[in-house]
């Protein structure tokens, strides 16, 4: 009799067959999503000759592109706006970095013989806005 429960009580076999549970594949990695970024939409805002008014974003950059001159202030982000009402000028003058400087032992090494250095600088001329007038109510 013992046989016989042997017989009837035997392990059930295990199959080596995966079983896929998941009810969705997944979706796997996406590769080379780079330079899908937007610009930032550095560069000039106001071209020379163009009256603006105080606190006017003229410029903004990433690196130093343009130098304040006079009436711009620099903001902590490098961009230049306006700090009188007036017309942009655009000027570029000759530099000399000074002796010992590290622009004079890492840039002017560089340069070959009798090269010549230039800023930009983004000025301001205080001015009165020709050609505008107030809204004054009438009486």
């Amino acid at each position: 009799m013992a046989a016989l429960g042997r017989l009837f009580l035997s392990v059930p076999q295990t199959s080596l067959a995966a079983v896929r549970c998941a009810s969705k594949k997944s979706g796997g990695s996406s590769k080379n999503l780079g330079g899908r970024s937007p610009g930032k939409r550095y560069g000039v805002k106001k071209v020379e000759g163009a009256f603006v008014h105080a606190g006017n974003v003229l410029a903004t950059q990433r690196l130093i592109r343009w130098h304040p001159g006079a009436y711009v202030g620099m903001g902590r982000n490098k961009t230049l706006y306006a700090l009188e009402d007036g017309i942009v000028r655009y000027t570029k003058e000759v530099y000399v970095p000074p002796p010992r400087s590290s622009e004079s032992r890492e840039v002017i090494c560089r340069l070959p013989k009798g090269a010549i250095l230039y800023k930009t600088f983004i000025s301001v001329v205080p001015t009165a806005e020709v050609g505008s007038f107030k809204l004054v109510t009438v009486l």
